[in-house]
């Protein structure tokens, strides 16, 4: 059997009354760049906060990296490289300050440091910057920074969680190159939580789509388009699950509509 990055079993996390994740069933192989697709609430930040040591699980298991995400967090911590949907960076530091202070956390030597740092904010366009204070920062050069900070350890298995957000279409296309370099060219484990179909086709070798914390299809997006008979992954995400949810719409549109004739002509009697 070929050793996989991550693996999990029967995955389930719930909060209340609320199943965020529910039995939870993938692999991913070393190399792979996967994508978990969904909507808003699907439970794709839910996963990977669990995968990455952050929270428990209520239930089930995980391997990452042949670590065990229950007895051995803090050494998935120490190989995988991980960037929220909404990173917290502390406002008074410099970016280099920030990125020194990442860096010691993982133990790494201060000339390691230095000459990550050094790379990371050539290859970011941050150059000149780096001793500005963050509050000074656009929410762009923002997610820069945390794209630096989540790769300054060489990581050998990357999350990414909406990796694109707040950035301007140009750099949203480096960043997507540069996801692209690090599986081909570096061989890295992606992991992206997207909610953006042209970004997972683009860049996942296969994609998992998830709704309400329960996984509906998983396969390549050659795979998924093909399985719905359709002509590209928008249309067979669709079929998979956008249906219902654009009748409920347009049922509690049509509905709102209908409400709000009547307080319309109120309002012309009282005038």
């Amino acid at each position: 059997m070929e050793k996989m990055a991550i693996i999990t079993k029967d995955l389930t996390k719930v909060f209340g009354n609320i199943v965020a994740v529910q039995n939870l069933n993938i692999e991913i192989k070393y190399g792979t760049t996967y994508g978990l697709l969904g909507p808003n609430g699907a439970g794709k930040t839910t996963t990977v906060r669990m995968l990455n040591g952050i929270i428990s699980p209520t239930s089930g298991t995980a391997l990452v990296g042949g670590y065990n995400i229950l007895t051995q967090a803090k050494d998935v911590k120490m190989i995988c490289g991980f960037l929220p949907e909404s990173p917290g960076l502390y406002q008074k530091l410099t970016a280099k300050e920030f990125l020194e202070f990442i860096g010691e956390l993982y133990y790494l030597p201060k000339t390691t440091i230095s000459s990550r740092i050094e790379e990371l904010l050539e290859i970011f366009d941050l150059e000149g910057r780096e001793n500005d204070l963050l509050e000074g920062y656009s929410r762009g050069m923002k997610q820069k920074v945390c794209l630096c900070a989540a790769l300054i350890q060489d990581p050998k298995i990357i999350f990414l969680d909406e990796p694109t957000s707040n950035l301007d279409p140009a750099a949203a296309r480096m960043v997507k190159d540069l996801i692209s370099d690090l599986a081909k060219k570096a061989d890295k484990t992606i992991f992206i939580c997207t909610h953006l179909l042209d970004a997972a086709e683009e860049l996942c070798d296969i994609i998992g789509i998830i709704d309400k914390g329960t996984l509906k299809l998983q396969g390549s997006p050659k795979e998924i388009i093909e399985s719905q008979n359709a002509q590209d992954l928008e249309e067979a995400y669709l079929k998979i699950m956008g249906a219902k949810r654009m009748e409920d719409l347009l049922a509690w549109r049509e509905n709102g509509l209908k409400s709000e004739v009547p307080k319309k002509k109120e309002k012309k009697r009282r005038k």
